[in-house]
């Protein structure tokens, strides 16, 4: 390794580790925001602090030669949160095998140390556009509580965007679009009874037992966007029913998570879902909708990311927030040094490799 390179690695290194340690599981992000954030203000960049999340300037004061000169604007974003973090993970970040091991190593404070990275190593005189930063809070909960909705509707910065990169655990490689998102409780009623008299009951349980047949029997339905294949899916997640072991039960009520393609709106997707409910004689209730989001394939600057940098590009089939960026008007799309399958794990780790390849694609991007 050459000493630029080296040198590059263990900044990266250092920074991600410092980041992750400051532990920041949903709805503690104070602290981590308020480092951020003094770090944005030693550098002199502008910053709107909007709860707990942040809009960085990188380009402070140059909004109007930016203008004039046609500059596109892009936005690097990241979540500051974690899951909720393991007891056995609560020990200093470690180094082990080229890898740093702490929570939200992967997902995604290593993605946050590239966009601090290259807003300190990438001027503005040697990239094609403006630059933005997001760190924002509360990822990782229900999706009216993600306070990307509120910085979207506060920060007048992010107007014009023309696109988002989300730095969201994707391998380094581009994932387009994402598949939406949508929980629903089916609830089925039914009449208690004594378990050897059945008769003189109606078995909730069992009449949820006909949307269990039938989403086992169902295939994944495959639809097109952006040139890449999406499936869409359906699958009971928890299932609750019963209060005692001999007592038939008389409610049953079931989790169902439909993960839709982008070929349906979230209109679409709701009713596919009431209608359902309707077919196997459950009540239902929607209780978290994300919409999906295109695949982005021929935008502009997509194809730029992708002839500058040479990753492939894979559909994204999971939900990400660049569906809540492309529903506010911002093209958006993911990709991240970190490792998908980290994401949520106990004793998570990123390649100390992975983020070093992740800043130099990033930088092949932004380079005018």
């Amino acid at each position: 390794m050459d000493p630029a390179t080296a040198e590059l690695a263990e900044a990266l290194a250092r920074r991600t580790e410092a980041l992750c340690g400051v532990l920041s599981p949903i709805g503690h992000e104070r602290a981590l925001c308020d480092q951020v954030e003094a770090w944005a203000r030693a550098l002199g960049l502008g910053v709107r602090r909007v709860k707990d999340s942040l809009v960085v300037q990188v380009d402070a004061g140059a909004g109007a030669e930016a203008a004039r000169e046609g500059r596109p604007r892009v936005a690097l974003c990241g979540h500051l949160d974690t899951v909720p973090v393991h007891e056995d993970d609560r020990g200093p970040p470690r180094r082990e095998g080229g890898r740093l091991i702490a929570p939200g190593s992967s997902d995604m404070k290593g993605g946050l140390a590239l966009m601090m990275e290259v807003a300190e190593r990438l001027p503005r005189a040697e990239r094609f556009c403006e630059l933005l930063l997001v760190f924002y809070a509360r990822e990782e909960g229900p999706y009216l509580e993600n306070e990307l909705a509120d910085v979207l509707h506060a920060a007048d910065e992010l107007a014009g965007t023309e696109l988002a990169l989300c730095l969201e655990p994707t391998d380094n490689v581009l994932q387009l679009g994402c598949v939406g998102s949508i929980h629903a409780t089916f609830t089925f009623e039914g009449r208690a009874a004594h378990s050897a008299r059945p008769w003189q009951g109606e078995n909730a349980v069992h009449r949820a037992g006909a949307l269990l047949a039938e989403l086992h029997a169902r295939a994944p339905r495959e639809a097109v966007s952006g040139g890449l294949v999406f499936r869409e899916v359906t699958s009971v997640t928890r299932i609750e029913g019963g209060r005692a072991r001999n007592v038939v039960p008389d409610r049953c009520t079931l989790n169902v998570n439909h993960r839709f393609a982008p070929d349906r709106t979230l209109q679409q997707a709701s009713a596919e879902l009431r209608a359902l409910g309707e077919r196997v004689g459950a009540e239902v209730e929607l209780t978290d909708l994300s919409p999906a989001c295109p695949a982005y394939a021929d935008h502009p600057l997509v194809r730029r990311l992708l002839e500058r940098t040479g990753v492939a590009a894979e559909p994204k089939q999971a939900w990400t927030d660049v569906a809540r960026l492309a529903a506010h008007g911002i093209p958006a799309v993911n990709l991240g040094p970190g490792a998908t399958a980290q994401a949520h794990q106990r004793g998570e780790w990123v390649e100390l490799a992975a983020l070093e390849r992740g800043y130099r694609l990033l930088e092949r991007f932004l380079r005018a």
